[in-house]
């Protein structure tokens, strides 16, 4: 049996920081869901291909070239795309944005999910995402989902994007974080909720390595 531990949650709770850490700290891989998407938006970008071209959008997903490379010292993960180091282009909002929009297409998760599940090899994998537990890995045994109140969250964001020297407004930013947590919650297609068996944790006045604390103690290897 190769191991799993899914990390989901909502943006600006440090799902992605925390999967980092834990994933070095086991000796795991890793996967970032949300990259692939946001990845795949930005790939379908530079190729012109509209949202409305299905068939294109399948075809795209089907032969991604990505590869994830962790960093766990910086707390950070580098993503290749057709081998050219994108991490900072997938941190926009308008890829985030755009990656948003192509997770409503029902038959593109569908195409996507396969490749998340490719990740799964030994020794063991983390995964981070939105419906890590309740989609992509149902049976994985070991199951978290991350918290925080949206004002929180709204400013991780945007100090997020101030380090990358992305100039930003909190309200703009608070605005942003609400909608995509509605189109999140409200999608027809794998919409954003704890699976019921996962271990909910509020980081809102908790630290990164607090959480990594938490999260450690639910796996047992």
């Amino acid at each position: 049996m190769i191991p799993v531990l899914t990390i989901d949650g909502p943006s600006g709770v440090g799902k992605g920081t925390v999967a980092n850490i834990v994933a070095s700290t086991l000796n795991w891989n890793l996967l970032d869901s949300g990259a692939i998407y946001r990845a795949f938006a930005l790939a379908a970008s530079k190729r012109n291909i509209t949202i409305k071209d299905t068939k294109a959008l399948l075809s795209l997903a089907s032969n991604l070239n990505l590869k994830f490379v962790s960093d766990p010292e910086n707390k950070k993960l580098s993503v290749y795309l057709d081998n050219v180091e994108v991490s900072s282009e997938l941190r926009t909002e308008k890829t985030a944005e755009l990656a948003s929009k192509f997770a409503l297409i029902g038959s593109l998760r569908e195409s996507l999910l396969i490749r998340q599940q490719r990740f799964k090899e030994l020794p063991g994998l983390v995964a981070d995402g939105r419906d890590m537990g309740t989609v992509v890995f149902k049976d994985a045994p070991f199951k978290v989902f991350l918290t925080a109140n949206v004002e929180e969250r709204a400013k991780r964001r945007l100090k997020q994007l101030q380090d990358k020297g992305i100039a930003g407004n909190i309200s703009h930013t608070l605005d942003e974080v609400k909608k995509r947590d509605e189109r999140d919650a409200s999608r027809k297609h794998s919409p954003l909720k704890p699976a019921k068996d996962a271990l909910i944790i509020d980081t809102s006045n908790l630290t990164i390595n607090e959480v990594v604390t938490k999260v450690m103690t639910l796996v047992k290897v």
